[in-house]
């Protein structure tokens, strides 16, 4: 390599003359400007390089063996001081053309050239670069950089022994193989510029065939993700509420699984409305029977119930945001054909099993793979059935330490039923001797008697009733049925909150049962329908079919309570009106003979159809022009609630919801839903049912804003449920 220093080991003498001391090896510094050469050293070149001949061919390189030159010493007068040596790694400078020897000018040309050829290599990868439309600069970053010609660091300074003076080889022969390396190692460093030629490229069509094809168009709007988005989660996304809790329902029936009244249509409609604001909900019933939806949980559980030990099971179905856990017991299935049928000791044993099972499930049904817990819970007790989890969960849990901050709810759907029996089937429900007297009840019509309902309405933490009008109601001597003065103690925590409808279920818009067999969806745009719906239904139960007669249904428990004699005792005067009469309905076996004799005696004006039907209930309530609710007592009532929103009116006994829910018909200011009357009289029935069908032939514009009113009431259960939430925050600050 050119301006190399050439390392020399000597050992000076005066005059040729030898010492037994060693000099200091050392560097041989450059000489001074204009100082002459010494004897037998190459003329120097300006700038401080030696000049040295072009390196022979690799095959042809002289071997390093040669044999050293001696230099003679010059004399100390005409020696030049050495120069300091450049730092370690230093490079030394590049000499100009003009200023090289013929061989040093060569060897820069050549290296000039080299440079040179690689240039030209760049610029074409370049060009052919931007042909296949790439970015050049982003290939550049990939490429590595070109190597730098680094000097190679001088070798360590050795001392040689005294009597042997060493030099070093020739600085020609040394020096050539770096000479070399610079150009030799580029096509490696750089494989890729080996492909393109020196040349420029030629312009041909080969570029277009490997061009990549042009961008797709953007996707239309229609093909957006919003439309797909909706049907992407699973389980709906809950609102932020910041009372949320964790609600437990328990009841003896759940639509649609199990069904006798309107307990069911609760269970099934509250919890989703509750879900729908941001509560995590659980709702348990009993497991009647094998159920297509809902899955074994793998989750078995013993308990004391009835003096013996009892194992039961947790089936699961997830539906609509709320957890439905069926309560797995032999017991269930004997009775699914008759969910409250049995002696008192089969019925009670039913509910007391219900009740303690319901306690365990939040602790160990894994509902989404975590159980609920006890934290931040509340129970929701569903009548007698289940009157006696308030109970329990405050003698068998709270008492020991455990659910010490759930609480309970009990709601009243009808408070003629309370679970009486002799006092001596307490000790089979495993209470304590403490607790006795909550269920002792005295009054003149049962006696001295054990009564559920007493018990726990005394240890819920908070009571509802289905209306307003129902809860004042619970509280007198004639609502209360033996309660009332129980009721009027715990009034403080007593309140009425009317029932929903689910209009998922009960929707003319949408119904499915009136998308076939002649019935059509109608709203209230549509309401002109709903004449096509009538004529179907008289269709289907070969009545004759004419639009223009007054039709007239019922749907029902066939019961005292519901008012069936009612309708028995105006049957001969509503024939004689004109009238289409359709009934449907199971209960006791009298009223349902008196359903059939009705029937039988008028075949082309009467239809009884004696069981129930949820096809028939949805198309009987579309289909009639007038639904009767003649009840001697309602809580609240939902089928009048249902007529309503399908646009049939109601002809109703204004008592407990049914007051609270059916406005009467006031003809001077062309307001109210529907008729009422004030007591449970034929007579007082029939005028009604004269002034609904009156108003119906006569006036027939009144009649249709009637239905109107009916129709565009919010009868949703989203107020419901928010009045609902109100009483579960209270009951979870009571302590």
């Amino acid at each position: 390599m050119l301006g190399r220093s050439i390392r020399l080991q000597v050992s000076a003498t005066a005059a040729g003359g030898k010492t037994d001391k060693p000099r200091v090896q050392r560097k041989a510094a450059a000489p001074l400007p204009g100082s002459p050469p010494a004897a037998g050293t190459p003329a120097p070149v300006p700038g401080g390089t030696p000049p040295r001949m072009p390196p022979p061919p690799l095959a042809q390189q002289p071997p390093s063996a040669a044999a050293p030159t001696a230099w003679p010493q010059q004399p100390a007068a005409a020696t030049a001081p050495a120069a300091a040596p450049p730092p370690r790694g230093a490079s030394a400078p590049v000499p100009r053309p003009g200023a090289l020897s013929s061989s040093d000018e060569e060897m820069w040309k050549l290296h000039q050239e080299l440079l040179q050829q690689i240039e030209e290599r760049k610029r074409s990868q370049q060009g052919l670069l931007k042909q296949l439309d790439l970015d050049p600069t982003a290939a550049a970053a990939v490429a590595p950089p070109p190597p730098t010609v680094a000097r190679p660091p001088p070798p360590p300074v050795t001392a040689a022994p005294p009597p042997t003076v060493a030099l070093p080889p020739p600085p020609p022969v040394t020096a050539a193989p770096p000479a070399v390396a610079p150009p030799r190692p580029a096509p490696a460093v750089l494989p890729r510029t080996l492909e393109f030629p020196t040349a420029p490229p030629r312009v041909a069509p080969t570029p277009q065939p490997v061009a990549p094809p042009p961008p797709p168009p953007p996707p239309p709007v229609a093909a957006a993700p919003e439309p797909v988005a909706p049907a992407a989660p699973a389980e709906p996304v809950k609102p932020h509420n910041p009372n949320a809790m964790n609600i437990v329902f328990v009841g003896a029936e759940c639509a649609p699984w199990s069904k006798t009244g309107g307990l069911g249509d609760v269970m099934q409609a509250l919890p989703k409305a509750l879900a729908a604001r941001g509560h995590r909900v659980m709702c348990i019933a009993p497991r009647y029977k094998i159920y297509d939806d809902a899955w074994e949980t793998g989750v078995r559980h013993r308990m004391k119930v009835w003096d013996s030990d009892q194992e039961v099971g947790y089936f699961h179905a997830y539906q609509d945001g709320v957890d439905y856990v069926f309560i797995d017991h032999p017991s269930y299935q004997t009775w699914g054909h008759e969910i409250y049928g049995g002696s008192r000791e089969d019925v009670m044993f039913r509910c007391a099993l219900l009740s303690k099972a319901a306690l365990e499930a939040p602790w160990v049904v894994p509902c989404g793979g975590v159980p609920y817990g006890e934290d931040n819970l509340v129970f929701v007790a569903n009548d007698w059935h289940t009157s006696l989890l308030p109970f329990y969960l405050q003698a068998h849990y709270r008492d020991h330490g455990k659910f010490h901050f759930a609480r309970a709810v009990l709601v009243l759907h009808n408070v003629a039923h309370q679970g009486r029996a002799p006092m001596d089937d307490l000790q089979r429900l495993e209470v304590p001797e403490h607790y006795r007297e909550l269920f002792r009840l005295d009054d003149p019509v049962g006696g001295e008697h054990m009564n559920i309902m007493k018990a726990g309405i005394i240890t819920a933490h908070r009571l509802v009733a289905v209306s307003h009008g129902y809860a004042w109601e619970c509280q007198t001597q004639e609502g209360g049925w033996g309660l009332h003065q129980v009721f009027q103690e715990h009034a403080w925590k007593l309140r009425g909150v009317v029932n929903g409808i689910d209009y998922s279920e009960w929707n003319p818009s949408s119904d499915p049962h009136l998308q076939s067999d002649g019935y059509v969806n109608y709203d209230t745009d549509t309401l002109d329908k709903k004449r096509q719906c009538k004529m179907a239904l008289q269709k289907e139960l070969g009545l004759p079919v004419n639009a223009d007669i007054p039709m007239l249904g019922f749907i029902g428990r066939l019961d005292y309570q519901k008012g069936v004699d009612l309708i028995n005792d105006n049957y001969e005067w509503l024939m004689g009106e004109g009238v289409q009469l359709v009934m449907l309905g199971s209960g006791r076996e009298d009223l349902e003979t008196a359903l059939r004799d009705m029937e039988n005696r008028n075949k082309d004006k009467c239809r009884a159809w004696v069981g129930f039907s949820v096809n028939m209930a949805h198309r009987i309530t579309a289909g009639c022009d007038i639904l009767l609710m003649p009840s001697r007592f309602e809580p609240c009532g939902l089928n009048q609630l249902y007529a309503m929103a399908y646009g049939t009116v109601p002809v109703v006994h204004a008592v407990g919801g049914l007051r609270d829910t059916v406005k009467p018909f006031n003809p001077f200011e062309n307001s109210g839903t529907g008729w009422t009357f004030e007591a449970a009289d034929s007579g007082r029935f029939r005028n009604s049912l004269g002034d609904a069908l009156l108003t119906y032939r006569q006036h027939r514009d009144s009649f249709t804003a009637l239905q109107l009113r009916g129709m565009q009431q919010d009868l949703s259960w989203e107020h419901a449920a928010e009045n609902y939430e109100d009483v579960l925050v209270q009951a979870k600050f009571q302590w």
